[in-house]
């Protein structure tokens, strides 16, 4: 598994938020499980992947690996499980436009936090980038945006928030694996899951959903995110990170044959000319 460290840390990022896309599309299949039971079921799931992820990376080490990740590897892992329980609910609680434009605000509140806890400069053509991208964003989900549920869209606002933080700590910290702390996050959500778990019970499909929700969508997708972030400077990683926003409508258009607007693909070719921008401008940061 020592190869996926030898992969460029954009492509990395990249590659996760292409897994975190399908998000969506799969929450949206579920039969009748409650967020507890996904959440549950999904963090069990998550858990298994990241512990075979860690023995085959570091073997007898893996302990060691973990302990090297420390209190920041702790912290990291809290707020990364509160993200994912914060998205469960939101989903649930609020329209799921507001949610994915709640979430692209990452882009904004990323670049912004490690400007001033690590010092990250921020260059005019990244600022620039930045803009361009939030228009994108408007284009292409500004005309589904609804008023939602209040606490919806205020526990929404923590999923931005909490992997900004999280991904504050892997910066800080580029020679220490962080793996441990999604790792972390996986126990967390379990818990949570478990505490308020209505019953076991899911059908067959809710169970293969939850399996695609914790191994192909988020353990891939945050495994990919949490080793390429440490090389990545905040700016890109909230850019590359939007091409969940773009990828997300083309899951649902090629499963659920809703053809997507104009003004989605426009907004999606604007995301893309912000990320290509900013990759010109990757060497200053």
């Amino acid at each position: 598994m020592r190869i996926i460290y030898k992969i460029p840390g954009p492509i990395l990022v990249l590659l996760g938020g292409f897994s975190l896309s399908w998000g969506g599309l799969i929450i949206r299949s579920f039969e009748a499980a409650s967020i507890w039971q996904i959440l549950f079921y999904r963090s069990i799931f998550f858990l298994w992947v990241l512990i075979a992820f860690l023995l085959l990376t570091y073997g007898k080490k893996t302990f060691k690996k973990i302990k090297e990740a420390g209190i920041p590897g702790l912290v990291g892992g809290l707020f990364l499980s509160g993200s994912f329980l914060a998205y469960l609910y939101s989903m649930s609680e609020t329209t799921v436009a507001n949610v994915v434009f709640i979430i692209s605000t990452q882009t904004v509140f990323l670049p912004i936090l490690a400007y001033f806890f690590l010092k990250e400069k921020i260059s005019s053509r990244g600022t620039v980038a930045i803009i361009l991208a939030m228009i994108g964003v408007t284009l292409m989900i500004g005309d589904s945006l609804g008023t939602g549920s209040f606490y919806g869209n205020l526990v929404a606002l923590a999923i931005p928030i909490n992997f900004s933080i999280l991904i504050l700590i892997i910066r800080k910290y580029p020679k220490v694996d962080m793996i441990p702390a999604i790792f972390y996050a996986g126990i967390f959500s379990c818990l949570y899951g478990l505490i308020f778990l209505d019953g076991f019970y899911i059908s067959s499909k809710d169970v293969w959903l939850s399996f695609l929700l914790g191994v192909p969508q988020l353990a891939f997708g945050f495994i990919f995110i949490t080793i390429g972030s440490r090389t990545t400077p905040a700016v890109m990683v909230g850019l590359l990170m939007l091409m969940e926003t773009i990828f997300a409508p083309i899951w649902v258009w090629l499963f659920y044959n809703e053809i997507p607007p104009t003004s989605v693909l426009i907004g999606g070719l604007i995301i893309i000319s912000a990320v290509v921008m900013k990759s010109l401008d990757y060497k200053k940061v």
